[in-house]
């Protein structure tokens, strides 16, 4: 279910910040497999051709509605970063992705009930600041943006880039992928930065 800043301001042609945590901050990933299981859903509903079951039934096909920019899965939590094309995409790529997963995980770990908070919490970037300021805040949440696996920062560098993730709008807005290693090893400038996007991350605003 879409947080309240998503019924608020649900605009198209637009970027957003989403987070959502674990249930009591309990952990959503416990293993390599559930990562990459959490990922393949994106490919699922994002790629360029449209994904079956098993059953040969169609997945929902959001290419083209939605893009997501950026991410990173850490064990009880996570952040994404998305561009919306058509408004209500994010809330139905979230509610497809969320269900499925939390179907998988809780089969896995023999669980029952919810396993996400009842709702993700997404906010709108209005600028071009903004949006540089917070995909770092996103690659950086990792605490080692260069070594964790589980972050969209190494298909930045052609490292594993998949058809569904599309970073190409963050990309050029710093030019290079080379300058925007060296905007993630800022540190004077991140920390700086943080006054000015804390109240405005998925995660701060309630």
């Amino acid at each position: 279910m879409p947080a309240k800043n998503v019924d608020r301001v649900d605009i198209e042609k637009s970027y957003y910040h989403v987070y959502t945590h674990g249930v009591g901050r309990q952990p959503i990933f416990k293993s390599g497999e559930d990562y990459d299981f959490f990922l393949s859903l994106f490919e699922r509903h994002l790629s360029l051709e449209q994904s079956s079951d098993k059953l040969g039934r169609k997945y929902k096909h959001l290419r083209g509605q939605v893009e997501i920019i950026g991410y990173c899965l850490i064990d009880n939590y996570l952040h994404l970063l998305f561009y919306q094309d058509d408004k209500g995409a994010i809330a139905r790529l979230m509610h497809a992705i969320m269900t499925s997963y939390s179907i998988y995980f809780n089969k896995k770990y023999h669980r029952s009930g919810p396993l996400f908070e009842s709702r993700y919490r997404a906010a709108i970037i209005l600028s071009d600041l903004d949006l540089g300021q917070i995909s770092r805040y996103i690659h950086l949440a990792s605490g080692d943006w260069q070594a964790y696996l589980y972050s969209s920062i190494h298909a930045y560098f052609g490292i594993g880039l998949s058809d569904w993730l599309q970073p190409d709008r963050l990309i050029n807005l710093f030019g290079t992928t080379p300058v925007y290693a060296d905007y993630l090893d800022d540190k004077a400038d991140y920390k700086q930065s943080l006054a000015n996007i804390k109240p405005k991350l998925a995660n701060v605003i309630k």
